[in-house]
């Protein structure tokens, strides 16, 4: 039996955000990879989280989606950390995540800045597949960042997401200026079952050091401007992202593996 739970993050129920939905299974050691492929394919969460302790105090973590394994996944990240209700320190293959606690249910956590690593022309039948005008569009080591004129041509936006699958890039993180936050965003991932993300911690790595330099400024709140949405406090900090959120823990119990 493994400790379970599953656990909206990034959530403002009192402003009608929903957050997005992680499972957390803590296990003693890890299982093979089909099984925890198997185990997320089930359970039909967004993010499956599993997490098994390493020898220093940390803790290993892999987190799947229910048709694929996802390389990055911040909000299983943050509901890892809502789970376990400590300060803590999560290893990848690539990158070392920290997270810790604070009060009236709410999380934080520590990663990686992702930068733009190109501005280059948008990929032919983009602007025509989202049904919108692209300002800018800029190049990551994650999803691509589509840049717009405002809220209003975001939030109204109608992806055709099978014009986007048949062009060759993985995701899109679609932001504008915030009407009432810093910004706001989408993420769309036309290559995977979702489609559309619901709240993404990943994406916000990387709109975090794009935004604070267009607004010169390190402390930012943004809206994901999904079906059920969600809210963030990012911070920069040199090289460094720190993503805050409300958290809901919904299930609680133990899961037999």
């Amino acid at each position: 039996m493994n400790p379970f739970w599953c656990i909206s993050v990034f959530d403002n129920p009192e402003a009608g955000l929903l957050g997005n939905i992680a499972a957390v299974i803590l296990l003693e050691k890890p299982l093979p990879e089909p099984e925890m492929q198997q185990l997320a394919a089930d359970i039909n969460q967004p993010a499956t989280t599993f997490l098994w302790p390493g020898d220093d105090g940390s803790y290993h973590v892999r987190w799947f989606a229910p048709d694929e394994e996802i390389g990055l996944c911040g909000h299983g990240t943050l509901a890892a950390v809502a789970a376990l209700q400590k300060k803590v320190t999560l290893r990848t293959s690539r990158d070392e995540l920290t997270g810790e606690i604070h009060a009236d249910n709410f999380a934080s956590m520590n990663l990686s800045a992702i930068p733009v690593t190109g501005r280059p022309e948008p990929p032919a039948g983009l602007a025509d597949a989202l049904g919108v005008s692209v300002k800018g569009y800029f190049t990551t080591d994650n999803k691509h960042i589509v840049l717009l004129e405002d809220e209003e041509t975001l939030v109204n936006m109608e992806p055709d997401f099978g014009a986007l699958r048949k062009i060759d890039v993985f995701g899109y993180t679609v932001t504008a200026p915030g009407d009432t936050s810093d910004f706001v965003s989408r993420t769309l991932v036309p290559h995977v079952g979702q489609l559309e993300d619901h709240a993404t911690g990943s994406s916000h790595a990387a709109l975090t050091p794009f935004w604070a330099d267009r607004l010169n400024k390190t402390q930012l709140m943004a809206i994901q401007r999904s079906t059920r949405g969600g809210q963030f406090s990012c911070r920069l900090d040199n090289s460094r992202v720190v993503l805050k959120g409300h958290y809901t823990i919904l299930v609680e119990g133990s899961l037999r593996t």
